[in-house]
């Protein structure tokens, strides 16, 4: 038996509780792994309310990141093995003191990198590494604007962005929150609870406006973001954090500049080994050097997932959070 939060009904960060389950033994191609930390993402308030459903139905296990140490492997396994230091974006089953894993999904953590800062970047890491260099490829040339600038993402492509060279334009709701993009790698950063982004994104550009914008709130910056791209510059709709776009209008990208759109998600990037093993890598050697630096904000017993739900849709959580099973 382990300690896992379940989900029994989609709703509030009530619904999540705390108790005992089962763990199988791994079977063939799989790994059971014991959790050290979990990565908390916003896509994890998205199952437990609903919004997104569960592969599996109910009851369920969030969580998709976590990082820990192999404690056995399956008939098949042979690039992890037992006592193996790992770290994984996989299915959902993370929130637990044990789990196992599909074992193609792991990946060996390289000393440079401890377990918390593995489990708080992995998912968040590697969207932006997706972002970044696969979904648009970012350079000296580009002018970018990155949406919730201060959040897990936001602060790991920020300092990205900046270190490939670019221009790059973030959006917060706080003065204390513009600070932390400020040191972050943002050169130009708006509050968009005091300006209107749309018209400072121009004046920063010259009225030229961004070739990629990159949006993962959703309802509350559409169609705005549209507003902010050069004519045939692309808008990459990663997320929804306030909340889905409604009837999305295919005639505004030609209204507006013959613009491109996308909805992205990490796990058709990362789908075959070789793309997570590169996508890793490249996440691994950008930390491990310092042009990325990954800041474990906030730290909550799994135990007290429901209060870390709470406070990161209540926007009171910055950067990377995790939490320690115990």
């Amino acid at each position: 038996m382990t300690m896992a939060i379940l989900v029994h009904r989609t709703g509030g960060p009530d619904v999540l509780t705390y108790e005992k389950v089962s763990v199988a033994a791994p079977g063939a191609g799989e790994a059971l792994i014991r959790h050290t930390a979990i990565g908390l993402n916003f896509i994890d308030t998205y199952f437990r309310s609903g919004l997104y459903p569960a592969p599996n139905g109910l009851p369920f296990i969030p969580g998709n990141e976590g990082a820990g140490v192999v404690v056995a492997t399956g008939e098949g396994v042979t690039h992890v093995a037992p006592g193996d230091r790992v770290a994984y974006v996989g299915p959902l089953g993370a929130y637990a003191q044990e789990r196992v894993v599909p074992a193609d999904r792991l990946v060996r953590l390289p000393d440079a990198i401890d377990d918390r800062t593995a489990a708080g970047m992995m998912l968040k890491g590697m969207t932006a590494r997706y972002l970044l260099r696969s979904t648009f490829r970012v350079g000296p040339q580009t002018t970018l604007l990155f949406h919730a600038a201060a959040g897990g993402v936001g602060l790991i492509a920020g300092q990205w962005a900046a270190h490939l060279g670019a221009t790059v334009i973030g959006t917060v709701g706080s003065d204390d929150k513009a600070e932390l993009a400020r040191a972050h790698g943002y050169a130009h950063v708006i509050n968009y609870n005091r300006e209107n982004f749309v018209a400072r994104v121009k004046d920063i550009t010259g009225g030229k406006g961004c070739d990629v914008v990159y949006d993962s709130v959703g309802r509350d910056t559409y169609p705005g973001s549209l507003d902010c791209l050069k004519p045939r510059g692309l808008w990459v709709s990663f997320g929804q954090s306030s909340g889905p776009i409604a009837d999305f209008n295919l005639g505004l990208l030609a209204q507006k500049g013959s613009l491109f759109a996308t909805r992205p998600t990490l796990f058709s990037y990362i789908a075959a080994r070789a793309d997570l093993e590169e996508t890793a890598g490249d996440l691994f050697d950008v930390v491990s050097r310092g042009v990325v630096t990954i800041g474990i904000n906030q730290e909550y017993a799994l135990a007290d997932a429901a209060l870390a739900h709470a406070d990161l849709e209540g926007r009171r959580t910055t950067g990377t959070t995790v939490l320690l099973p115990g």
